[in-house]
């Protein structure tokens, strides 16, 4: 017997493959009257103390991180979802498998939806990509999605 599906959690990390993943989770969402849309994007924990020193410094920077993540996701996900689909968005910083696999476990997510390739191809060859990890990690359904055929 398959679980119904209640919470849907899309992962962003603003590339344009998790854009075109959006549209797999808003597909999912709407044929589940029921079900819930939650948004996460995990902000790379800086491992460099001279980086961190050096951006603190900067006036504001929380303010303004905060600001441009909060108008890129109105511009690519919340203006666009569909009348009576509801999205609770959440944002992390750290190590991105694992703030998703957190929140996942967190929030009882039923279904992970995420795109396979990201914005750090060289890293992804050299370490492992984050879906993978999650696809072998994670204790619910995940939901690759390869980049759209305009892509490439």
């Amino acid at each position: 017997m398959k679980k119904e599906l209640k919470r849907i959690l899309f992962c962003t990390d603003f590339s344009p493959n998790a854009d075109y993943a959006f549209g797999y989770a808003i597909d999912a969402v709407l044929k589940r009257p029921d079900c819930k849309l939650y948004l996460l994007h995990v902000i790379p924990e800086t491992d460099s103390q001279f980086w961190k020193t050096y951006i603190y410094e900067v006036e504001d920077v929380d303010n303004k991180a905060k600001h441009d993540i909060d108008m890129r996701i109105k511009e690519a996900y919340t203006d666009k979802l569909p009348e009576g689909v509801e999205m609770e968005i959440a944002i992390r910083v750290g190590r991105d498998y694992q703030e998703i696999l957190d929140y996942v476990e967190q929030m009882e997510i039923d279904l992970i939806v995420l795109g396979r390739q990201g914005h750090s191809s060289l890293q992804d060859a050299l370490f492992g990509s984050v879906s993978e990890k999650i696809v072998r990690k994670a204790t619910c359904a995940v939901m690759v999605i390869p980049h759209s055929e305009e892509e490439g």
